[in-house]
């Protein structure tokens, strides 16, 4: 496992994940800012970035090395998203962090969970079929809907300068569902949908 090559790709997944999440905060039409934030994804995909959710649903498929791979991400994103948060202070940032926190941790763990479904689609999609309709479809759903991506709420919270308890439990809350969310389909796919068996000559 190559460490320093994880940390520096998941750091420009942090980056990418940030520009996306900026320009929806500034976006003053809500639905054209879930679309372009689909920007942020579509480079981490497209260049083989190092991204959280784009890697926590696949743990089931991969030696237990691999869960190293998903918490070097982690840390790396962070510092992608602290460097662009500390570099673009945004006001709108603050008043979104704001109503993040009003919420109680149930409800920001489910939205965790819904969001980590729609990313695990549409990373899969791209995975298995170079198909990136499903991420024009999936990152604005989550988006409109108002569901937590914990990469792009360590940006939210680097640019609103808010480093408390209070964010840190959000953020492990959120890191949970997402990780929760993608594993949903493919712990389906593995334990419970079966493949009927072949017919016997």
């Amino acid at each position: 496992m190559d460490f320093i090559k994880i940390i520096v790709s998941s750091i420009l997944g942090g980056v990418m994940i940030s520009i996306g999440g900026m320009a929806c905060l500034l976006s003053e039409f809500r639905f054209i800012g879930a679309l372009i934030f689909a920007v942020g994804l579509f480079g981490v995909m497209t260049y083989k970035m190092g991204l959280y959710t784009g890697k926590v649903g696949y743990i089931l498929e991969n030696p237990p090395i691999f869960f190293t791979d998903v918490l070097l991400t982690i840390v790396g994103n962070f510092i992608g998203c602290l460097l662009m948060g500390l570099a673009f202070p945004l006001d709108q940032a603050v008043a979104s962090c704001d109503a993040r926190l009003a919420a109680d941790h149930l409800t920001v763990l489910f939205k965790g969970i819904c969001c980590g479904l729609l990313v695990f689609i549409a990373v899969d999609q791209y995975k298995t079929k170079k198909n990136y309709i499903a991420l024009f479809i999936c990152i604005p759903a989550f988006i409109i809907a108002g569901f937590e991506h914990s990469i792009a709420d360590m940006f939210f919270f680097s640019s609103a300068g808010m480093f408390n308890m209070d964010s840190l439990i959000f953020i492990l809350t959120v890191i949970l569902g997402n990780g929760i969310g993608c594993l949903a389909i493919p712990a389906y796919k593995k334990y419970i949908e079966k493949e009927e068996p072949a017919p016997q000559a």
